[in-house]
């Protein structure tokens, strides 16, 4: 143990500058998420029965199938080396999508995406459907009334899903050292290797990073939970 305590400041440096990394691509995933879940959930909820829209409807429900019936894993490396492996001949390079950080955000956003899509379509259907007739009745559109009507008050709804999806978005950029990522889990892993004889110590010190991320995101979303039910 002796040698683990001496580079304990080295070892909590390198962990300090992974968790970063880590919450940053899960920063932006989520707000990625955020804006293809509103986008497919809006149109999952549409009801209108133009061709336009059953095609986009039909897409959009298939994006869902695809990613929620495939292992994660699985779309990080079809992602990160066989779509990357894709693009590089045609000249996008300006995608970087072989790029560990861009593949990884593309592979988090899209994943968390459907599940973005399914919290967004639940929370438009909670809200009560006679304020969405009231509201077509006074004339506005389908447009103006997601805006103003339906969104603000499936927001109240949403807000704790999406703190969780958070929550399971770090924890899913563990699966992204596995294309290489200097994220939290494969720092742990490169430092582990160089300790073996402390390997058991380094992977519960990185939980205990894990751990405390997570706690705190946790306790947000029981706050946020409990101040819109006081407010309801």
């Amino acid at each position: 143990m002796k040698g683990f305590f001496d580079n304990l400041g080295f070892f909590a440096s390198r962990f300090n500058q992974a968790i970063v990394i880590t919450i940053e691509l899960s920063i932006i995933s989520l707000i990625a998420a955020t804006i293809i879940g509103i986008i497919v959930g809006l149109v999952n909820t549409s009801k209108s029965k133009s061709v336009i829209m059953k095609i986009l409807k039909a897409i959009a429900n298939l994006y869902i199938y695809i990613i929620r019936g495939t292992p994660m894993l699985v779309q990080i490396l079809i992602i990160y080396f066989g779509l990357g492996q894709m693009l590089r001949p045609t000249g996008f390079r300006w995608l970087n999508i072989g790029g560990t950080f861009t593949a990884g955000t593309v592979a988090l956003s899209l994943n968390a995406g459907a599940y973005m899509a399914e919290i967004v379509r639940g929370g438009i259907e909670a809200v009560d459907k006679g304020q969405i007739e009231a509201a077509r009745s006074l004339g506005l559109t389908y447009g103006k009334t997601m805006k103003k009507i339906v969104l603000p008050q499936a927001l109240r709804t949403m807000l704790p899903s999406i703190i969780n999806q958070f929550i399971i978005s770090i924890k899913d950029t563990s699966l992204l050292s596995v294309i290489g990522l200097t994220e939290l889990t494969n720092v742990g892993k490169t430092i582990a290797a160089t300790q073996s004889a402390h390997m058991m110590v380094i992977y519960c010190f990185m939980a205990c990073y894990y751990l405390f991320i997570c706690t705190v995101l946790a306790q947000v979303s029981k706050v946020v939970e409990k101040r819109l039910s006081y407010g309801k």
